[in-house]
């Protein structure tokens, strides 16, 4: 199964599954405050509706008071501190009077005066703003929402929006574990078993055009008809992973309407889905080297004895083995595949606050404590994939990861070049190589392609854009960040020396403090600035 994915997984629930050895777990709400005086962005004048679109910008949205959880109405009287709202946008941007579908939206109050709104990403493609809205608490701090409305939004495709369906949570199941995979990986398989999941998409999506018409451009300008609605003048924005292309399309198609922008995690916008996989695997390769030197110098009992090089052979060998042997787990219909086994070690990587759970789940795993049991790394597979404790997924990242993917990357070279790149994929990355490879022959069987390039962003007169490169990131590697931040005509870069995905609200407080001062008062951190 590809899974070339970018997004920040929302570690809270596993932490608390799994009973991570750590007082803190790294999250937001565990750091100390530093008091910054908010002061809302100014707008020079009104902005701009694009002709055709009125009537989706001067919609009348009804919103609601929600539950803490979902999009379900709050019982009668109940002050959850959520209201969420349906907004209409196009289906199709070039024939505005045509369908149209709903994208999802959901607001976090202020806890204090408020100054606006704060319109998040997760990540993905296919990462649920609403999710990651409802647990703001924990992953941004007090001094952000105290003074923002906090808005998350589904993305057009996924979750609570009008939205891409494939498989049934069983199937997925199945998917997941490796039930698909052919025999032998090649260009040809790759493209043969994409056509027959792009089919299963069509016949279960409604409206059948959804899957020609949710690409990050159509995304940014559901984007901008979100802001409007809400009544803000210009967008403020925190976007991770994938929300960083996401938050830089925005800028370059609405660079007047666009506020205070954070980019964290970046994914450069001219690199093709080869450059990017291969990146990717170069990254997870790394992130595993600094896991293994980790848990080696760990006082948890590291099933990996010897050197870093020793340790990493080592995990090799153990996913190697659930080749053949897959291991048992506490679920006796879902033992621990080969497919499984390297997504637990692979998603472990996005987080180093997972680490000391993959060190547990290793060594269960490795029979280190008693017999092989693939119980704990089965549920660091499942909970970075959002696979909840009934057998169900709370949204449908998985099936609208690759249906974006291919609209936003224009199918490029032939089996032979695929069959080079994944050779090389693999040659980067032998442990995680497998999850990587053929991006472009997927799109090429899935159906539902794009014809647009692959272009640098520049997003000219946007204002200042703060972009958060991590050094050790396995999914956005920070070369990635280095050159959003270069391209964009009002980027600015900073860097955090650390490892894992993403920086704010699992870094420190020199990251914090950068992020929360300009996005509450505007004012850039010095240039050049290493946390």
């Amino acid at each position: 199964m590809t899974t070339a994915t970018s997004s920040r997984p929302r570690i809270k629930p596993l932490l608390v599954a799994l009973a991570a050895l750590l007082a803190c777990g790294g999250l937001t709400a565990c750091q100390d405050d530093t008091d910054i005086k908010a002061s809302p962005a100014t707008a020079s004048a009104t902005a701009t509706i694009p002709a055709g679109l009125e009537s989706f910008y001067n919609q009348k949205v009804s919103w609601y008071a929600c539950d803490k959880k979902g999009m379900g109405e709050a019982k009668s009287g109940k002050d959850t501190g959520f209201t969420c709202a349906k907004v209409k946008v196009p289906l199709d941007y070039d024939n505005p009077g045509g369908e149209t579908i709903e994208i999802a939206v959901k607001k976090r109050a202020a806890g204090g005066e408020s100054v606006g709104s704060l319109f998040i990403n997760p990540g993905g493609p296919g990462g649920s703003g609403i999710e990651l809205v409802e647990s703001a608490g924990s992953y941004f701090s007090k001094n952000l929402t105290s003074s923002y409305d906090v808005v998350g939004f589904d993305p057009r495709g996924v979750g609570a929006s009008t939205a891409v369906d494939c498989l049934t949570d069983a199937e997925l199941d199945a998917e997941r574990a490796g039930a698909n995979d052919p025999e032998t990986p090649s260009a040809t398989a790759t493209q043969e078993r994409a056509q027959k999941m792009g089919e299963a998409c069509a016949s279960k999506t409604s409206p059948a055009g959804l899957l020609d018409h949710i690409d990050t451009i159509s995304a940014a300008k559901d984007l901008d008809i979100l802001r409007a609605v809400d009544g803000q003048q210009t967008l403020t924005y925190l976007g991770f992973s994938y929300g960083t292309y996401l938050g830089a399309t925005y800028a370059e198609l609405f660079p007047a309407n666009t506020g205070r922008m954070v980019l964290d995690g970046a994914v450069d916008p001219s690199l093709s889905a080869e450059e990017l996989a291969l990146g990717q695997a170069k990254g997870f390769e790394a992130s595993l080297r600094a896991y293994v030197q980790n848990c080696q110098s760990s006082k948890l009992g590291c099933p990996l004895s010897g050197d870093v090089d020793s340790g990493v052979s080592q995990v090799r060998e153990f996913l190697e083995s659930t080749k053949t042997a897959p291991l048992p787990t506490s679920d006796s219909k879902r033992p621990l595949t080969y497919d499984l086994a390297v997504y637990g070690v692979l998603g472990s990587m996005y987080q180093t606050q997972l680490w000391p759970s993959l060190t547990l789940a290793l060594s269960q795993a490795m029979g280190k404590v008693g017999k092989p049991d693939g119980s704990a790394l089965l549920a660091i597979a499942d909970a970075v994939s959002s696979r909840q404790s009934d057998g169900t997924y709370s949204n449908n990242g998985a099936e609208a990861l690759m249906a974006v993917n291919c609209l936003d990357y224009p199918v490029q070279g032939d089996n032979a070049s695929w069959e080079e790149n994944a050779k090389a994929v693999n040659e980067a990355s032998p442990t995680f190589g497998s999850q990587l490879l053929y991006p472009d022959a997927y799109c090429q069987g899935w159906g539902h392609t794009s014809s647009r390039k692959r272009e640098k962003i520049t997003a000219s007169g946007a204002a200042p854009i703060l972009v958060v490169g991590t050094t050790g990131d396995p999914a956005t590697p920070y070369a990635w960040s280095q050159a959003l931040a270069d391209q964009l005509e009002s980027g600015q870069l900073l860097t955090w020396k650390g490892n894992g995905h993403t920086a704010y609200g699992r870094s420190n407080d020199c990251v914090k403090k950068a992020v929360d001062t300009y996005l509450l008062n505007g004012t850039m951190p010095d240039k050049g600035l290493t946390c």
